[in-house]
């Protein structure tokens, strides 16, 4: 699993000009799902999101995490994150999973979120063509992938 992670002073998504999702300071994530992710990759994943101390203190230092500040999280899929370029100008996706595979993942995950985090969070819809729009705060944005756990 592959997660962008994106500090936030405000975040939404919007389907066919219907706002389904929409949260003020938290985290937006993008997920991006592989055949291989499993169980063990969700939770290491939520745990480590959750836990990551990437909103400031009281000095304005990086040191508290979303549990700490209590803020929202906004989760969309996003198969591009696994895109190859390696050749030609066209990304090859091959390595995002199916549909079949990535969604039981995927909201598998969400559930995991909203286990470790004590509180529910919003979604975008799986496959579903949106806009997704936010005002990064810091900028802070991080990426995560559940198979380089260095």
């Amino acid at each position: 699993m592959k997660a962008v992670i994106q500090r936030v002073s405000k975040a939404s998504v919007t389907i066919e000009g219907e706002k389904v999702a929409s949260i003020s300071n938290g985290l937006l994530i993008l997920l991006g799902i592989v055949n291989e992710d499993a169980e063990e990759d969700i939770k290491w994943l939520s745990s480590k999101i959750i836990n990551l101390r990437i909103f400031g203190d009281e000095n304005d230092v990086m040191n508290k995490s979303l549990i700490d500040v209590g803020g929202d999280v906004i989760v969309v899929s996003q198969f591009t994150l696994h895109a190859s370029t390696k050749k030609g100008n066209r990304p090859s996706y091959i390595k995002a999973a199916k549909p079949n595979i990535a969604i039981p993942l995927y909201e598998g995950f969400v559930k995991q979120i909203e286990l470790d985090f004590g509180k529910s969070v919003q979604t975008g819809q799986f496959g579903a063509d949106m806009n997704v729009e936010l005002l990064n705060n810091g900028p802070v944005t991080i990426i995560i992938d559940s198979k380089n756990k260095e």
